[in-house]
């Protein structure tokens, strides 16, 4: 759990890898001014031919260019993390920061310059006194960086224009929800239902306040089997806790849970808890499927707002709303029943249910732009393909929300030439609905 902290974190660091590319740099640097070209080699070309004064010369004009270029990028940087804070939603701003492609074009620019700093030391003086000797191999590296950082600023400003663009952050965050739905979905059980603990039930409880990130919950089970006992989870991956209150109740069974834990094994479940149980300042996208449609949602709702008026942002967060929903109806949602090695069911931990998901994903939309015929029909369009995944009990949510949404848009499209158009389509979705309730089951893809 460390670990996957430490690796969470560090990729939404701006520092970290910019850092270990200094760090290769000065090593790169060090490493050839150890090596010496005779003039007879192949490879004499590629030597600088300059004197010792023009190689410092070079580094000096290097490195100050390279501050120059360093500032600026920041400074688009921090223009972009302002927009897509105010423009889109400020959950977004993570995204920036774990961008890969921002990651190296930083770290190729603060390489440059440490390398050519660095080579100052050594380029021109020997023991305090001016030489003419000088690692030619490592001063035409530093003209060879120049040139990968020219490169890679033309490359970064190109990347930024697009990165910034609407159409590109609503993809980005529709691409990496579904890998998380691809990868880290725990399929639930709308049948399970969560125990009550008992009366004398255990709580062991939140060390720090926070988000819930991430359950691995293998340790938690493991102590629980060795010592016979049960639990239930309280908060579920994305809710926020107070430390202080309880993380997870523990009893012995559910018919006696009156008899209180051993110091020990108190102390050895909290431990293992600790390991199982993520809590950080903020959500992530690790196992939070609701945190990527929660950042769509906000776009939604913001380019609704009438300081923006932008529906057509809208109708397109709804578009990327439903290929994650049409994912998300494929899979089982609701809480999960942990068993051990030997088959007991030993952990209960709660889940969001697909009512829950579709109200989080168009709730939001449905009030706030159900008087804009153009946002009801994207609704309605998003909808209809719905009636193609999923079981019965997820078209049977879908539908629901489409009866509100015609119910919204009788009452709040004034004009009967907009608000006819938009009820005879909707009765269609219904009928689609009914069709496939007809057909039952989920159709395969050809």
């Amino acid at each position: 759990m460390r670990r996957d902290a430490v690796r969470e974190y560090l990729a939404s660091a701006l520092w970290a890898m910019p850092t270990c590319a200094v760090v290769l740099a000065i090593i790169a640097g060090a490493s050839l001014s150890a090596v010496q070209l005779d003039t007879a080699s192949p490879f004499a070309v590629l030597l600088f031919q300059g004197t010792s004064d023009d190689a410092r010369n070079l580094l000096i004009g290097i490195a100050s260019t390279m501050v120059t270029v360093i500032a600026v990028v920041l400074g688009l940087t921090v223009v972009a993390l302002q927009l897509a804070s105010t423009q889109f939603s400020p959950r977004l701003l993570r995204n920036f920061l774990r961008d890969i492609p921002n990651q190296v074009t930083l770290s190729a620019f603060v390489a440059t310059f440490a390398y050519s700093t660095a080579g100052l030391y050594t380029v021109g003086i020997a023991a305090g006194q001016r030489t003419e000797n000088y690692p030619r191999l490592a001063v035409s590296g530093a003209l060879l960086l120049l040139f990968v950082s020219m490169v890679m600023l033309v490359f970064f400003v190109h990347h930024l224009s697009h990165s910034i663009q609407v159409d590109q952050v609503m993809k980005g965050v529709e691409r990496a929800t579904l890998k998380v739905i691809e990868r880290s979905f725990v399929p639930g059980d709308p049948g399970i239902r969560m125990p009550n603990p008992p009366p004398g039930a255990t709580a062991l409880l939140a060390p720090r306040s926070g988000y819930v990130q991430a359950f691995h919950v293998e340790a938690f089970v493991e102590v629980l089997a060795s010592r016979g006992l049960r639990a239930r989870m309280v908060p579920m991956v994305g809710r926020h806790v107070i430390a202080g209150s309880p993380l997870a109740w523990v009893w012995e069974n559910a018919d006696d849970g009156g008899r209180p834990l051993a110091p020990d094994g108190g102390a050895e479940l909290r431990r293992a808890l600790a390991q199982s149980v993520r809590i950080g300042y903020e959500r992530t996208l690790e196992q939070d499927v609701a945190f990527g449609i929660r950042q769509l949602a906000d776009v939604a709702s913001k380019a609704l707002s009438p300081a923006i008026n932008d529906p057509y942002t809208a109708n397109q967060a709804v578009d990327h709303l439903g290929s994650i929903l049409a994912a998300l109806s494929l899979r089982q949602h609701g809480p999960q029943a942990v068993a051990d090695a030997q088959g007991t069911v030993r952990l209960h931990v709660p889940a969001r249910d697909f009512a829950y998901l579709v109200d989080l994903a168009l709730g939001q939309v449905r009030r706030y732009g159900a008087n804009e015929p153009r946002v009801v029909r994207a609704l309605l369009r998003v909808c209809g393909d719905l009636a193609w995944f999923g079981d019965e009990a997820h078209r049977a949510v879908v539908r629901q929300y489409v009866e509100t949404l015609l119910s919204d848009a009788t009452r709040l499209v004034a004009q009967p030439a907009d608000r006819e158009p938009l009820l005879a389509e909707g009765a269609a979705v219904l009928e689609a609905f009914n069709a496939s309730h007809k057909r039952g089951g989920t159709s395969d893809s050809v």
